[in-house]
C-alpha cells in the first residue's frame, strides 16, 4: 500500500533527482577565462557578476523530469510487487545511463586540461543518492512480499 516505508524511499529517489536542478553538477570550471557553472539544465558562465546561461540542455532537462517522475509512478503499482521491483531495476539502469550521458556532456564541454574532479559538485552525486534510496526501496518491496507470503501459507 501507499503508506508503506518504501513509497517514502522512492519519493526521497523522486527528490533527489528533482535537486539536480538546484544543485550544480560542476562549479568554477575555467572555459576561456571565464568561471563556468553546470547545471541539468544549461551552462552558465559568470558576465559582468551575474550567472547567465550560455547553452541549453533541453535533452538532459527532459530526460532528468521522466526520470523524477517515474519513482511516483513505480509507487502506484504496489498491488503487483515483483513488476514494482523490476521497474525499480529498469529506473537504475536508465538513471546509470542518464548519469553517464551528464558526466560525458559537460566534460565534453569543457577542456579536459582545465576540468578537474574537484570540480565535481553535489549535483553530480544526486543520481547515486537516487539509486541508493530505490536500493532501499526494492529491500523494502521484497521484505513486504515475504510478509505476504508468509500470511497466505498461514491461512
Amino acid at each position: 500500500m501507499l503508506q508503506r516505508i518504501q513509497s517514502v524511499y522512492l519519493l526521497l529517489a523522486t527528490v533527489a533527482v528533482l535537486a539536480m536542478f538546484v544543485l550544480p553538477i560542476a562549479h568554477n570550471v575555467d572555459i576561456g577565462g571565464a568561471a563556468t557553472t553546470f547545471k541539468i539544465d544549461g551552462m552558465y558562465q559568470d558576465v559582468a557578476g551575474h550567472l547567465t546561461r550560455t547553452t541549453s540542455f533541453l535533452a538532459l532537462t527532459i530526460v532528468a523530469v521522466v526520470l523524477a517522475i517515474i519513482p511516483l509512478l513505480i509507487m502506484f503499482r504496489y498491488r503487483d510487487r515483483k513488476q514494482q521491483i523490476a521497474l525499480c531495476y529498469a529506473w537504475m539502469l536508465a538513471l546509470i545511463g542518464f548519469y553517464f550521458w551528464m558526466t560525458q556532456t559537460v566534460k565534453g564541454l569543457a577542456d579536459a586540461s582545465t576540468f578537474k574532479f574537484n570540480n565535481f559538485y553535489y549535483g553530480a552525486i544526486m543520481p547515486s543518492v537516487a539509486i541508493i534510496f530505490v536500493l532501499m526501496a526494492i529491500k523494502a518491496i521484497r521484505s513486504d512480499d515475504k510478509l505476504v507470503k508468509s500470511a497466505d501459507r498461514l491461512r
